[in-house]
């Protein structure tokens, strides 16, 4: 893309790569910038970059957590069922769940699924790291709630298969989620119908 010049296609191309954000949203993002007041603009690269700086991943469930903290707020709230582990994707998934208000347990993030073709193996998801968290003791039940298409179901049937010899109950969630769809865009109710009307994996 260029006729802007150096500075405006650099950022352009830069919002074009973001998920979502295609050719014409990417322009009309950038000369929105150029619009408003130098102070939101720069808000706006502030808040980048104090992200990129300050959040990392929780070192239990990988989900987000402030630098400052080694647990996310969920693992630390004594009042969350540490027995009870909803494995998800990513975290937006964990929050589409939380928002539910159905969920008394803790959460295991993958930071992705099993996509072969996309480079995305298992040396490059937490399953390891949620092997170690069964071993250690203490986890009475998983929950499965990958996405249910084909590349989740997969990642669920692997997991399942890693943990097959360990004494922990492996469930799933109810098919109350239309198959082929994402957690993140499912409603509340349907959210809280699958989590209680979850099965054996």
């Amino acid at each position: 893309m260029a006729g802007y010049g150096v500075a405006l296609d650099r950022l352009t191309t830069t919002l074009g790569r973001l998920p979502g954000i295609g050719a014409k949203s990417a322009e009309r993002l950038a000369h929105h910038l150029l619009k408003c007041p130098v102070e939101e603009a720069l808000e706006l690269a502030e808040a980048i970059r104090s992200a990129k700086e300050q959040v990392r991943h929780c070192g239990r469930c990988f989900h987000l957590t402030e630098v400052d903290e080694p647990l996310c707020a969920i693992c630390r709230d004594p009042r969350r069922d540490q027995g009870l582990v909803c494995v998800v994707e990513q975290s937006r998934d964990l929050l589409a769940i939380e928002k539910s208000g159905s969920f008394p347990g803790t959460y295991h993030v993958l930071l992705g699924r099993l996509a072969p073709l996309q480079g995305m193996g298992p040396d490059q998801l937490t399953v390891a790291a949620l092997e170690a968290r069964v071993r250690e003791g203490g986890v009475r039940e998983i929950i499965m709630a990958t996405n249910p298409n084909l590349e989740g179901d997969g990642t669920a049937l692997y997991i399942a298969q890693r943990l097959q010899d360990e004494p922990v109950q492996i469930t799933r969630l109810a098919r109350g989620l239309a198959s082929g769809s994402t957690l993140e865009f499912a409603s509340r109710d349907m959210l809280a119908d699958a989590i209680g009307g979850r099965q054996p994996f």
